[in-house]
């Protein structure tokens, strides 16, 4: 917890306060504090129904070094009052209470976070799961969640108008709300990530980084409170916070207002002939700015600014109030696998206003579709994700779009699958219904867990000897998991393609669909196939807990050019 040593009163007038709490760090501090010196604002507006808070970090030049795995603003509210919880149009709902999480009260399940309650002090919610990975979402639609008092009819809601200094990018997913009542801000967090997205301070590296200003919003009706009056209220006062971004009256001289910032704009293409024979709107693409980096770096990025957008239907997008700094644009399109970036670095300097017109993105590809499964989104959401053990149900999610987060749905693999693992015959079988979300281990009477070995099954007429197919997975999460693949012999000792130890998102356990992106483009040799049947094994042979396993977007293979 950071406590300030020094107060001091930024700006008092009639129309705003702004105080600081700052804690500075002097190697006295070494081994006891983290080496940061941290100013904490808070902001109250005249005729503003709440307050806005927002921090400074600084890591001096020649500090020690360390590592920051997760900062965030947690605000636990008074459990008498605050009982309905909300976060989206269609994830609100009654919560049950702290203590129904205690011993007595619930069952503890595989991790800490999850129980199931037994005797909770709400009988309506007994023998239901609750976790608060349950209430994850992605940053692009983490922008408000809160909670709500019926008596008297109060909402207290964390408003996020920009993600800007949040890592990871769009769909890194955060935390929101949950048990306690608790609500909370995710400045940075490794939450299906794992340590990729840890920012590592090392050699006396300076870095100074600005998180929010978030606003914390009050409300209140009159007469029977309807929770989804103050909730609605709450979306559209949410929506005011996003057309005043940035704001203009924080007062530190490292927060940037809006004439200090800079646009960037133009127009995504994708190139891929296989598909079209003119080039294509990148309708709905993902397009940002993060540090200059590597090809789909962005990601993994977690140390500065990051500005997104989702282009228009024409393609073209515009990605305002950016802050000054060097970045490369980064790029990736639903219905196309792979990354896209601008190679030459852009300089945002105050009021600039860069177009860089006509921009053409040409996804991964060597020959025609010999066939697919899934979507490519980076979501394993299209495939089969089966109905909860009704033991361990969170009534919410029943019959929801996001029946994904519901508790331990890797146990169904082995219950769904009892006699062998799953063969997925194309041309027959439908990823939708026969393609399971996650390839979890399986799980033994003796409560040990075993490898899975997926089948693919597939007709080739004739194998081309001069050409070259190619198979591409891209894999949606990956946690303490390897991908080997075998073609036409799944008991060759040694694969014919291995990703080696990969991944720790940890988003099986966490309900979380997908995590970091992964893709593998794997050359096949012609050797490998034969006329008629085929059949691609894919295993996971990693198998020490429940939680080991990929969650796949989308598969391809690609077969020879007839060019």
């Amino acid at each position: 917890m950071i406590k300030g040593t020094e107060f001091r009163e930024i700006l008092v007038d009639e129309g705003q306060v702004e105080v600081s709490f700052t804690r500075r760090w002097d190697p006295s501090l070494n081994n006891r504090l983290v080496p940061l010196n941290i100013d904490k604002r808070f902001i109250v507006l005249s005729g503003s129904s709440g307050f806005y808070t927002y921090a400074i970090y600084e890591h001096i030049e020649g500090w020690p070094d360390f590592n920051m795995s997760e900062t965030r603003v947690a605000f636990k509210l008074r459990k008498d009052k605050f009982h309905y919880m909300a976060m989206a149009e269609n994830r609100l709902r009654i919560m049950p209470m702290p203590e129904d999480r205690m011993a007595g009260r619930c069952q503890q399940l595989a991790y800490p976070e999850a129980v199931r309650l037994t005797n909770p002090i709400n009988p309506v919610l007994r023998g239901e799961v609750d976790d608060k990975y349950q209430y994850s979402c992605d940053n692009k639609d983490n922008k408000v969640h809160g909670w709500i008092s019926l008596d008297p009819p109060i909402g207290f809601w964390q408003i996020t108008p920009r993600d800007e200094f949040r890592t990871g990018g769009p769909m890194k997913q955060n935390l929101t709300s949950h048990v306690g009542p608790t609500t909370l801000a995710i400045f940075l967090s490794a939450h299906y990530s794992g340590d990729d997205l840890v920012p590592k301070f090392r050699n006396g590296e300076y870095w100074i980084k600005v998180f929010g200003p978030v606003f914390m919003y009050l409300n209140s009706t009159s007469g029977a409170a309807d929770p989804y009056i103050l909730w609605e209220d709450a979306n559209l006062q949410m929506q005011t916070e996003v057309g005043n971004w940035p704001y203009a009256f924080p007062l530190s001289e490292h927060y940037q207002k809006a004439d200090k910032r800079g646009l960037v704009s133009g127009r995504l293409l994708v190139r891929d002939r296989y598909i079209d024979d003119h080039d294509l709107y990148a309708t709905s693409a993902f397009v940002g700015l993060a540090a200059p980096g590597a090809v789909g770096s962005w990601q993994r990025e977690c140390k500065g600014y990051q500005f997104w957008t989702r282009a228009e239907a024409n393609g073209f997008f515009f990605i305002n109030n950016v802050r000054t700094g060097d970045y490369n644009l980064y790029a990736w399109v639903p219905g196309f696998i792979g990354d896209y970036m601008y190679e030459t670095t852009l300089t945002i300097t105050s009021g600039c206003n860069i177009d860089l017109g006509d921009l053409i993105y040409q996804p991964p590809r060597d020959g025609p579709t010999l066939w697919e499964i899934g979507y490519p989104d980076r979501s394993a959401a299209e495939f089969y994700v089966p109905d909860p053990n009704p033991n361990f149900a969170n009534r919410l999610y029943l019959n929801h779009s996001d029946r994904f987060r519901q508790y331990g749905l890797w146990e169904r693999y082995a219950e769904l699958y009892p006699d062998g693992d799953l063969v997925y015959t194309i041309g027959i079988s439908d990823y939708r219904r026969d393609w399971f979300f996650a390839q979890a281990t399986r799980k033994n009477e003796q409560n040990s867990f075993s490898p899975t070995t997926w089948q693919i099954k597939f007709q080739l007429n004739d194998v081309k000897q001069n050409g070259r197919y190619i198979l591409r997975v891209a894999i949606a999460s990956a946690t303490l998991s390897e991908m080997q693949v075998r073609f036409n012999d799944s008991k060759s000792t040694r694969a014919h393609f291995s990703t080696g130890l990969i991944g720790r998102d940890n988003s099986i356990a966490r309900h979380g669909i997908h995590g970091l992106y992964w893709l593998y483009n794997i050359p096949v040799r012609n050797k490998w196939l034969v006329e008629g049947e085929n059949t691609v094994f894919l295993t996971q042979p990693r198998c020490s807990s429940p939680f080991q396993g990929i969650m796949y977007d989308y598969i391809r293979l690609e077969g020879p050019s007839e060019t």
